[in-house]
């Protein structure tokens, strides 16, 4: 192994207050939140102008993000990832209390035109309460003209296909799709490193200051896929949960250990149910960790019962 590389990077996480937002990250994933915030995303990963991850613990404590992907690409992530100028994903863990707007992000194709980026992404559902339900896509048969006419009027969800939700689910949200999580849901969100949003309805809810909320209906309604009718949850392939251009997401029910990975490329890993080990530390249900490309057969280690990891990863170049 590099000898300077640590077997495993964990990061700082960035807490972000969302009227929708919760104090769960917190009860159910032990996330030491600021006080009496509702916080509705920590940022786990992501290497941004705006946001920067940062090594929480070992040899590397301080570092960032982007400082290991420009000045130790080949070891921390490996000799076949994108030559991008930053790191390609962003992972999140949303805390969605209450539901969240109803919105858009642009492909690659349309995002250029407002000066935002592309932006695909997936969910998984980490804790689903009862009756929990997603919004994505457009209902059978419903036109671009409808749509658009029913947002401004702000009679379109019923225009919205409706998807229940349960713990364990994945749903893949591709750019262009038009979606919205409703409440009572603790979703571990895998997406392109991106910001773009575009809001089309937010229900009726105002700002903190009660100013309606700030919507973006004519970019909103030129990003929209007005072919998409009525998507479902994922189904996995085998272990895989979601797999496209941009990353995979696979979920591993840890009975034994198990490699971090049977090439020489980094794998990102977050723990949803029991516990892990690596080099002799143990990391618990939320906690994300990077296994670097030198040390791509280290073992993680299963030390509670039904442990499970969802393991992230680039496609090759």
């Amino acid at each position: 192994m590099h000898s300077e590389v640590p077997p495993f990077l964990t990061f700082e996480p960035l807490f972000k207050e969302r009227l929708w937002g919760g104090r769960r990250l917190e009860t159910v994933f032990g996330k030491k939140l600021p006080p009496g915030e509702q916080i509705g995303e920590s940022w786990e990963i992501v290497d941004r102008p705006e946001a920067q991850s940062i090594v929480r613990q070992g040899p590397w404590r301080g570092r960032t993000l982007h400082e290991l992907w420009c000045e130790h690409r080949a070891a921390i992530f490996g000799d076949d990832v994108p030559d991008s100028p930053r790191f390609p994903i962003l992972a999140k863990i949303l805390d969605a209390q209450d539901k969240l707007s109803l919105q858009v992000h642009p492909s690659a194709a349309v995002a250029p035109q407002f000066g935002g980026e592309p932006k695909t992404e997936m969910w998984y559902f980490a804790a689903a309460n009862d009756g929990a339900e997603i919004f994505a896509g457009l209902r059978s048969g419903v036109t671009g003209d409808h749509f658009g006419r029913a947002i401004r009027q702000n009679e379109a969800a019923d225009l919205v296909h409706r998807i229940a939700v349960k713990t364990g689910d994945a749903f893949f949200v591709p750019s262009g799709r038009l979606h919205a999580i409703g409440g009572g849901s603790l979703i571990i969100e895998i997406q392109q490193n991106s910001d773009t949003t575009f809001r089309l309805s937010d229900w009726g809810r105002a700002a903190p200051d009660g100013s309606p909320r700030t919507l973006h209906i004519d970019e909103g309604l030129r990003c929209i896929s007005f072919d998409d009718f009525e998507p479902e949850v994922a189904l996995p392939d085998g272990e895989t949960l979601v797999q496209c251009s941009q990353f995979a997401v696979e979920k591993w029910n840890l009975e034994i250990p198990r490699r971090a990975s049977e090439r020489r490329s980094f794998a990102l890993f977050v723990c949803v149910n029991g516990a892990v080990e690596m080099d002799g530390t143990r990391l618990d249900t939320g906690q994300f960790f990077l296994v670097p490309a030198v040390a791509a057969a280290s073992e993680l280690q299963p030390v509670a019962p039904a442990t499970s990891v969802l393991r992230i990863t680039l496609p090759s170049r």
